[in-house]
């Protein structure tokens, strides 16, 4: 209303004795409002009043961008703490299955989720820190409109059991102490034993910790980041293909693992008889015994004649959606659809 009003004062104040209060509040509204019918106030012969109205299109565009900045965030808000949206989101994830549990949404945690998010993976995150949260739909909106999260410890059986865990398929701790990654491996491990748990670890007496546990595997973000510089020193085309593959927009292309169980119309049959690559579009680079034990068979670029049996595992590479389409083909029948 004060830009208006001001803009009303300015047209009349600089347009001259002719012009009338209705010609000067007509010519602020149009101006503000972006619609440029044409100039009731003449402008051409009156440089002053020329930079006037450029000055008030200028704030009046800047003044739209802020508020709408503003509702929108408002709105973000307004969702992210409306009871009745809380309670549909919990509704959700009561209902998940064969999905996966991201503790912490730090520096580590978002980018497990990005990658969840475009590979079209079920997760629910868990963060006590609900600003960390908020902080990824400032970033990555389109991940936040989708993502499903409870704000609590990951350090209590309570809020795991709130994420789903006990219909869990595996958990990711990310949070940003070696201590606290280590007690939600016991606390997850102890109580369900099959449930595949990768751990964040910046030192090694704590990955060692954590492997006794009962987590599958440790990551350290250092131990990564020093291979990953060696890789650009040495094989830099191989990490611009495999950067290029992450972030093309246009496809997802993934290593990805195709299971394998007993009862799977493809076990028993040979690799040449299931016809990946010509069904799927799938490019097959290994084959990987069953079970997970110490020293699994691993046969890479796998002939035609290698026999799948029930528990291998199948890496390919290709679009996530092909990949979908194949774990689906593979499963047995009585399988859950996002298995």
């Amino acid at each position: 209303m004060s830009l208006i009003t001001v803009s009303v004062a300015g047209y009349r104040l600089l347009g001259g004795p002719s012009v009338t209060f209705l010609q000067a509040l007509y010519m602020a509204v149009i101006t503000l409002a972006g619609v440029g019918y044409g100039e009731i106030v003449e402008t051409a012969h009156n440089p002053a009043l020329r930079i006037f109205n450029m000055g008030v299109v200028l704030f009046g565009v800047a003044v739209t961008v802020y508020l709408f900045s503003v509702v929108a965030a408002f709105l973000v808000e307004i969702e992210a703490t409306n009871p009745f949206w809380r309670r549909r989101m919990h509704k959700r994830i009561s209902e998940l299955r064969d999905h996966y549990i991201v503790c912490g949404i730090g520096d580590t945690g978002r980018y497990v989720a990005e990658e969840m998010h475009r590979t079209g993976t079920l997760y629910v995150v868990v963060d006590l820190r609900e600003e960390l949260i908020k902080k990824v739909g400032e970033t990555h909106p389109d991940i936040f409109r989708d993502m499903l999260y409870i704000v609590g410890d990951s350090t209590e059986e309570e809020t795991l059991s709130k994420a789903g865990i006990e219909h869990a398929k595996g958990l990711v701790t990310a949070l940003p102490e070696d201590k606290d990654n280590l007690v939600v491996t016991v606390i997850a491990h102890q109580a369900f034993p099959n449930l595949r748990i990768v751990a964040r670890s910046s030192d090694l007496k704590f990955a060692e910790r954590m492997v006794r546990a009962g987590a599958k595997a440790t990551v350290s973000p250092s131990h990564i980041g020093g291979l990953r510089m060696a890789s650009e020193l040495i094989r830099p085309h191989v990490v611009g293909f495999l950067d290029l593959m992450l972030k093309d927009q246009l496809q997802t292309l993934r290593v990805e693992e195709i299971e394998i169980d007993a009862a799977s119309p493809w076990a028993g049959n040979p690799l040449g008889e299931i016809k990946i690559h010509a069904r799927q579009n799938l490019l097959v680079l290994a084959v990987k015994s069953a079970g997970e034990s110490a020293n699994p068979k691993l046969w890479v670029n796998p002939p035609d004649t290698l026999m799948i049996k029930p528990g291998a595992a199948i890496i390919v590479m290709g679009d996530t959606k092909d990949i979908r389409k194949a774990r689906s083909e593979a499963k047995s029948p009585g399988a859950p659809a996002n298995a």
